[in-house]
C-alpha cells in the first residue's frame, strides 16, 4: 500500500476577485508521486482552526513546502516582518504544531526551505530576516531573472556537508551544488536540531533531529524542483521514501497495541 503523505498549503489569493485558495506547487506532488511512490494528500492552511494531531495521525509521512511567504516572527520572538516579506499566518497557526505532533509520533518529515525555517521555529529555534542585508552573507533570495526556469532554480552556491551526519549518509558527498531562493534562515538553531549542512557564509543549509523517533531532515534548497535530473535531488526524496513506507508498515501494528 502507498504511504499517505501529507503536503502543507499555503493560503493564496487567486482569480479576479482573489479567492481565498489552499495551494501547494505542483512539484511537490510529483515528487510524492513519482519518487517517493505516495499518495499525496494536501493538508489546508486552516490556522487555529486545523487540527494538528488528528492530520499527524493519520499521515505516514510530512512534507513541508518552500513559499514566499515568511514565517510570523512572534513565533520566535524576532522583530517584525519588513513590509515587503509576506506572512501567511493561517499556514504558521497550523504547520507549526503539527510539526510538532508528526515528531512526537514518529511521522518522517521532509521540511523544504520555508519548512525548514518552520521546523527550526517549532522546536524553539529563531530566524533571521532578509539575510542578503547582513554583514558577510551572500544574496540567497530569488534570483531577478525569473522568467527564465534555470537560472530561477539553477544551482546558486555550495554547501559544505557535516560529516558522518544523515545528509552525508545520504548523498555520500562532502559538498553540493544547490539551487538558492530564500530571504530568511536559522539564526538561533532550535534544541535538538544539528546542522547538516552549511553555505560559504555560515548560513545553515540543512538540519537533522537524531532524538526524533522517526526521519526528520530540512533542506534549506528546493530538491523538488530538479528531482527529474539531479541524482542528488532524488536521493534526499529516496530516504524520505524509505523512512515513510516503513512507518507506513509499522503504523498498523503501533495502533494496535495502543
Amino acid at each position: 500500500m502507498k504511504p499517505l503523505i501529507g503536503i502543507s498549503c499555503c493560503m493564496k489569493a487567486f482569480g479576479i476577485f482573489n479567492t481565498p485558495n489552499h495551494a501547494a506547487s505542483d512539484t511537490y506532488i510529483r515528487a510524492v508521486d513519482l519518487v517517493v511512490g505516495g499518495l499525496p494528500m494536501l493538508i489546508p492552511a486552516m490556522g487555529q482552526a486545523g487540527d494538528p494531531a488528528a492530520f499527524a495521525g493519520r499521515i505516514d509521512g510530512l512534507v513541508l513546502t518552500g513559499s514566499r511567504s515568511n514565517v510570523q516572527p512572534t513565533y520566535y520572538d524576532g522583530p517584525p516582518n519588513p513590509p515587503d516579506l509576506p506572512e501567511d499566518p493561517a499556514r504558521d497557526g497550523l504547520t507549526l504544531p503539527l510539526i510538532r505532533a508528526a515528531i512526537a509520533r514518529g511521522v518522517p518529515v521532509l521540511a523544504i526551505c520555508r519548512g525548514q525555517q518552520e521546523l527550526n521555529v517549532a522546536l524553539g529555534g529563531s530566524l533571521d530576516q532578509k539575510i542578503q542585508d547582513l554583514p558577510g552573507r551572500l544574496d540567497h533570495s530569488t534570483p531577478v531573472d525569473q522568467a527564465n526556469p534555470r537560472i530561477r532554480i539553477g544551482k546558486a552556491h555550495a554547501v559544505r556537508v557535516s560529516a558522518g551526519g544523515l545528509l552525508a549518509r545520504i548523498t555520500g558527498r562532502e559538498e553540493l551544488a544547490v539551487n538558492s531562493l530564500h530571504n530568511q534562515a536559522i539564526a538561533r538553531l532550535a534544541p535538538g536540531l544539528v546542522v547538516e549542512a552549511r553555505a560559504p557564509d555560515g548560513t545553515i543549509e540543512a538540519v537533522s533531529l537524531p532524538s526524533a523517533r522517526g526521519f526528520v531532515l530540512g533542506v534549506q534548497w528546493h530538491p523538488e524542483y530538479d528531482f527529474e535530473w539531479d541524482a542528488i535531488s532524488r536521493r534526499i526524496f529516496g530516504a524520505f521514501a524509505e523512512a515513510a513506507r516503513a512507518f507506513a508498515a509499522a503504523a498498523p501494528a503501533s495502533m494496535a497495541a495502543e
